[in-house]
């Protein structure tokens, strides 16, 4: 098993859920984060003051899946979260040692 971890726009999270599910994914977490990275931040104007956004909204999709599953679920996020644009995002793909499934104890990939 694997877990996919990608760092998105928060307005692609609809088309990637879409996407997702479409290649037969039932689950998935999604967390609103903050970060930066060559996107940096921006300067805005706020009552009359200048001032930097050092760190940009987006969002945080978790999953876990079978590794016959891996390509095709980062293949579905990274064409449905690319806009060509910087700040589309990154995709880390990890290693799952052990799933258990909390209601019914299964474990493995039946718990996923």
């Amino acid at each position: 098993m694997k877990k996919v971890e990608a760092i998105i726009k928060p307005f692609r999270l609809d088309d990637v859920r879409q996407a997702l599910t479409a290649i037969g994914i039932q689950g998935l977490t999604a967390t609103e984060v903050k970060g930066f990275g060559r996107q940096k931040g921006h300067t805005e104007l706020y009552r009359g003051a200048e001032y930097v956004v050092d760190f940009i909204p987006k969002v945080k999709i978790e999953i876990v899946v079978p590794e016959d599953k891996v390509d095709d679920c980062v293949e579905a996020i990274t064409r449905s979260a690319r806009t060509g644009k910087i700040g589309d995002g990154k995709i880390f793909v990890t290693p799952v040692e052990r799933v258990i499934r909390i209601r019914t104890g299964e474990e493995g990939p039946e718990a996923i």
